[in-house]
């Protein structure tokens, strides 16, 4: 019974900005659990690099490019899994980008480029997939939004506030939406080592303290996401909804931890 809660054969999923990273993780992870995965990005090179490795693991994927920022494109990933499966089940927003500079010497360009991947191409996500979740009563749409949801991180404004507008959002969609059977939810992760924030972290103060803020006194693996983005698109998470589960090594329970 616990096994077929988790279970997530014959459902569809599309991962915006699954391509690298976190979101790439995810989406091999849906995979695992048994779902047809579309992994979307920008580059096509990187979405038929991982529509191979869904491939190989015996489920059916897709090779359809996409920019969050430009709606259109996407309507057409959208259409296109509906096209090839019929439906989509589950939907993660993972696009995200950041900048790490003084808010005052911040250039407006930056702070429209952050906001405008990580905030409003979140909910054209939203929008897209959830009008057809809505129109059939059902499907789950899983954010990502970060401990900068939560808590202040040093000279990433930007940042910060389109993740806590994101937490906002999700709370918001999962208000208007959860009765007509789509439920929104967020993961939250915590310091996660990647392509984007290496540079950041790699024998920085920065990282340091990230480490000594977080109880397990280690950075996140990307494949420690895969659990609670399993259960948040599976029937194990049926009543749950409006949620933001963090995932960060105990660093928003932390307060001294020396």
């Amino acid at each position: 019974m616990a096994s077929s809660l988790f279970s997530l054969v014959g459902k569809s999923a599309v991962v915006l900005g699954g391509t690298s990273g976190l979101g790439r993780t995810i989406a091999l992870g849906l995979a695992d659990a048994g779902a047809d995965v579309l992994a979307s990005g920008r580059r096509q090179e990187l979405v038929d690099e991982v529509a191979t490795e869904v491939e190989a693991k015996g489920r059916k994927s897709l090779r359809i490019a996409s920019d969050v920022r430009k709606r259109e494109s996407v309507v057409a990933a959208r259409d296109a899994a509906i096209q090839a499966w019929g439906k989509v089940d589950i939907l993660v927003n993972a696009a995200g980008i950041t900048k790490k500079v003084p808010t005052l010497e911040m250039a407006q360009s930056d702070w429209d480029a952050i906001l405008e991947t990580n905030l409003t191409g979140a909910l054209q996500g939203c929008l897209v997939f959830g009008e057809h979740m809505l129109q059939r009563r059902s499907g789950r749409i899983i954010n990502i939004a970060s401990i900068g949801s939560f808590r202040a991180l040093y000279q990433v404004a930007a940042y910060n506030a389109s993740k806590a507008g994101l937490a906002s959002l999700t709370r918001s969609l999962a208000v208007e939406w959860s009765r007509h059977g789509v439920l929104v939810n967020a993961i939250a992760p915590g310091v996660f080592r990647t392509d984007m924030n290496a540079a950041l972290l790699e024998g920085t103060e920065r990282g340091r303290e990230f480490l000594m803020r977080t109880p397990m006194g280690r950075y996140g693996k990307a494949e420690e996401l895969i659990g609670a983005a399993v259960y948040l698109a599976s029937e194990a998470s049926s009543f749950v909804t409006g949620q933001l589960l963090a995932v960060d090594g105990g660093f928003l329970a932390s307060g001294v931890n020396q």
